[in-house]
C-alpha cells in the first residue's frame, strides 16, 4: 500500500489499526481500506457496533460535562485515539474556554493526526504513550507543563482499559495514575463486558485478536474494581447507555444492547 503523504514511513498500513477503525465508525476521516475493511466484517457481524461506538463517544461527552460542572478544567485522556469527532477539547471549552487538555495513544497514525490537527491549539498536548506505562505518561504530560497536577484533574480512560490484558496487571496501572491525581480529581472508565451479551458480539469482540491491540472482556465488578477507593457518582458502573442520559428516549430497553460499562468517581481522599 502507497504511503499517504504526512504518515511517517514506519508506519504499517498492512494491518488494521483499532483507532482507526473507532475513528472509522465514529464517521471520521483518518482511515483506511484496510481498517474498513475490518470494520465491515465486525459490522456484518454486529450491525449495531457503530452505534456502540457512537454511544461510548456520547457517554465521554456526557462525564466530561459533568467533570466541568464539578470545576475540573484539565483532563488527561489515555487512549485518546484520533480526536477528529466529538473531541474532548472541543466539549470542555465549549464551556470553558480556558479547559486544557493532553491527548495520549499508543497508536502512532493517531498521534500523528492528532498533532496535526491540533498543531497551534496552546491548550492541547498530545502524547505517543502506553497505558501500561503511567509513569512515563505522567512524566511526559509533566514535561508538556500543560496541566497543573497539584489541582484536580479529569482522567479520561474511555473504552482503553480493556486493550490491557490481565497479565499486564491493569489494576497496579489504574493504581497508580489514582495515586498521583489531587483531592477533587475524577476518573472516567469505559469498558466493555462479556455480562448480558450476545454470543455474536462476543464473536465481533475476538475479532479484535486481528488488530495490535485485543480486547480483554471483563465483569462489572472488575471494572469497578479500577476505581479503587474514589467514590462512585450515581448511578454507578452501568451500561454506558444508562449513565446519566440526556433524556429517557436515548435509552433502549435493556440498556445493555452496546456491551460496555461505563462509570465515574471522584478522589475524595485529603491531601497529604
Amino acid at each position: 500500500m502507497q504511503q499517504p503523504d504526512g504518515l511517517p514511513a514506519e508506519i504499517d498500513l498492512s494491518r488494521p489499526s483499532a483507532a482507526r477503525v473507532y475513528d472509522y465508525f465514529l464517521g471520521g476521516a483518518h482511515n483506511f481500506d484496510i481498517d474498513r475493511q475490518l470494520a465491515a466484517q465486525i459490522a456484518a457481524m454486529t450491525p449495531n457496533l457503530p452505534a456502540t461506538m457512537r454511544a461510548g463517544r456520547e457517554f465521554l461527552r456526557r462525564a466530561v460535562r459533568v467533570l466541568l460542572d464539578a470545576g475540573i478544567d484539565q483532563f488527561l485522556d489515555i487512549g485518546s485515539g484520533i480526536p477528529t469527532v466529538g473531541n474532548v477539547h472541543e466539549v470542555a471549552q465549549a464551556t470553558n474556554p480556558k479547559a486544557r487538555v493532553i491527548y495520549v495513544d499508543i497508536d502512532p497514525v493517531a498521534v500523528a493526526h492528532s498533532r496535526d490537527l491540533l498543531a497551534g491549539n496552546d491548550t492541547t498536548g498530545v502524547i505517543h504513550g502506553d497505558l501500561r506505562d503511567p509513569d512515563r505518561i505522567l512524566s511526559e504530560a509533566r514535561r508538556l507543563d500543560l496541566l497543573d497536577f497539584d489541582q484536580p484533574v479529569g482522567i479520561l480512560l474511555a473504552g482503553v482499559v480493556h486493550f490491557v490484558p490481565d497479565t499486564d496487571r491493569p489494576g497496579d496501572v489504574l493504581a497508580t495514575l489514582r495515586a498521583t491525581a489531587a483531592p477533587g480529581s475524577h476518573l472516567v472508565i469505559s469498558h466493555s463486558t462479556f455480562e448480558d451479551q450476545p454470543q455474536e458480539m462476543l464473536d465481533a469482540q475476538r475479532l479484535s485478536a486481528r488488530t495490535a491491540t485485543e480486547i480483554t472482556l471483563r465483569s462489572r465488578a472488575e471494572i469497578t474494581a479500577f476505581f479503587g477507593d474514589w467514590t462512585l457518582l450515581e448511578p454507578g458502573v452501568v451500561h454506558m447507555e444508562l449513565w446519566r442520559a440526556d433524556s429517557p428516549s436515548e435509552v433502549t430497553v435493556d440498556g445493555q444492547r452496546f456491551g460496555a460499562f461505563g462509570g465515574v468517581a471522584r478522589n475524595d481522599r485529603s491531601a497529604g
